[in-house]
């Protein structure tokens, strides 16, 4: 059964619970400060976990590591690993994000991205489980999180036509959260977990920032992966390795950013999406003392293999915590 829920209170609740970071994007020229919204919740993590996802210059999986092979650093300063998995080939939790706004009616944008779904729910496995959510200015959860990818392909026929003004960066954050177990913070997430945004990149009506929902995501190591619909007489402004809002979430965050304008781009996507979450690392180290955002960096000894993780942590504290400006 689809449930229809509000934005406008959940993001005031994700405001108070999670951290804000403005982390440097890919062509950032510097880092600005990251803001948290007050709250007098305390954490009780002293060990927080970070994913993370190794290639080569290729763009191969690279899956021999080992923990010696690995840095940690927060805000460069390197910190001892305590605990180390290599996660190849595991189960996959993907929480399925639709955009139904008004823009998505323009050209074939909505048929797309539904293409587009169908092609990550037929990258899922027996032991994967999907969830379909949709939202305008407002998020329903069309599915639970279930294995059954016929269910959920079907879901997909029932969700709204286009309409409406679009609270992306809102519905990002709550889904983000619906990801996560209950209670579930500081990195203590099951890993393989991510959330996969279908949407023409137009945001309209959000409360919350690009820079407020990567610190929500990062805060509880939840990647955002974003592919942005476009007709192939367009020009994007953003492509994967590019500036701006989206593909800086993305990254931040430890996903990735993809703009599609054909079937067989949106098919390449969808599968590097979910073998992306199948090779994974997660790294353990000690959280820090200090309240506030705490900027990550974890990185390969060998400087010819990029790894891509979450860009830090929120360590909360008392009533107005925030980190200094850098």
């Amino acid at each position: 059964m689809t449930k229809r829920l509000s934005l406008s209170g959940a993001v005031f609740a994700l405001a108070l619970m999670g951290g804000a970071v403005q982390a440097q994007g890919p062509a950032a020229p510097a880092e600005a400060a990251p803001q948290r919204a007050p709250s007098t919740f305390r954490s009780s993590v002293d060990v927080v976990s970070v994913s993370a996802v190794v290639r080569d210059r290729k763009g191969r999986f690279v899956s021999n590591m080992e923990q010696k092979d690995f840095i940690v650093a927060e805000g460069g300063r390197t910190r001892p690993i305590l605990d180390f998995k290599a996660q190849a080939d595991g189960p996959v939790k993907l929480a399925v994000l639709f955009d139904i706004s008004g823009s998505m009616r323009v050209g074939t944008k909505a048929v797309d991205a539904k293409q587009a779904a169908l092609y990550l729910l037929g990258a899922l496995r027996g032991n994967d489980e999907a969830a379909v959510f949709a939202f305008d200015t407002r998020l329903d959860r069309v599915t639970d999180f279930i294995s059954d990818v016929r269910a959920l392909e079907a879901a997909l026929e029932h969700v709204e036509p286009p309409f409406g003004q679009t609270s992306m960066y809102d519905a990002i954050a709550q889904t983000a959260r619906a990801v996560a177990p209950d209670g579930a913070t500081g990195g203590h997430l099951p890993q393989r977990a991510a959330v996969v945004v279908l949407t023409d990149g137009v945001d309209t009506h959000s409360r919350l920032t690009p820079e407020q929902v990567s610190g929500i995501a990062s805060e509880i190591d939840v990647p955002i992966y974003i592919v942005a619909v476009m007709s192939p007489i367009d020009n994007p402004k953003e492509s994967s390795d590019g500036p701006g809002p989206l593909s800086n979430l993305a990254h931040w965050t430890g996903g990735e950013y993809f703009a599609v304008s054909a079937p067989a781009r949106a098919s390449v996507a969808a599968r590097q999406i979910v073998e992306e979450l199948r090779h994974q690392y997660v790294l353990a180290f000690e959280a820090s003392a200090a309240p506030g955002w705490r900027p990550l960096e974890v990185r390969a000894r060998d400087r010819d293999l990029i790894v891509r993780s979450r860009a830090g942590y929120m360590v909360a504290g008392t009533v107005g915590d925030a980190a200094p400006v850098r």
